[in-house]
């Protein structure tokens, strides 16, 4: 299976857009995973139709002028993960949900660590919005592990009252 890509600079860095034949198939933000995912892959081709329309909504998302992606996903995944993903798509632009709701959401409420171990499982981030999750206290608890700059800012983007 031939993966296609494209970049795009985003205002914390260069995002890369992976894509199968079957939709979007990873999102990555950070140039280490980036670079090891490219060794894994070096028969990828610059480019294809669809990361070129992945990287304009994205551009229209960090412009303001997107709130909700129209796009094919290629998610893989426990059907747990995919549950959890799939509540992620439902918590509206600019909202905030906790892992405890996340888990509620997907009718498991003891599953919290669980579907906080989801979240940062996600292969599509800002498509499948996992920087709108937070801890219950209202914090940013991780994104992308430590990353949760990145996190404060796409919710800034989205107009989200952050706590300091």
């Amino acid at each position: 299976m031939t993966l296609g890509y494209a970049e795009y600079q985003s205002p914390f860095g260069k995002i890369r857009v992976i894509a199968d034949t079957d939709g979007i198939k990873r999102v990555e933000l950070f140039e280490e995973d980036w670079e090891k995912f490219l060794n894994d892959h070096p028969d990828m081709v610059d480019d294809q139709a669809l990361c070129s329309e992945a990287i304009r909504q994205l551009d229209e998302y960090f412009n303001g002028k997107r709130k909700d992606f129209d796009l094919p996903l290629s998610i893989e995944g426990t059907d747990f993960r995919k549950q959890v993903w799939q509540a992620l798509q439902s918590i509206p632009y600019g909202e905030v949900k906790s892992y405890a709701e996340v888990a509620e959401m997907i009718g498991n409420p003891k599953a919290v660590r669980a579907a906080g171990q989801a979240n940062r499982a996600n292969q599509l981030p800002i498509f499948i919005p996992c920087h709108r999750v937070i801890g219950k206290s209202g914090s940013l608890v991780g994104y992308a592990g430590t990353n949760t700059p990145i996190k404060k800012m796409l919710l800034e983007i989205e107009g989200c009252l952050i706590p300091q």
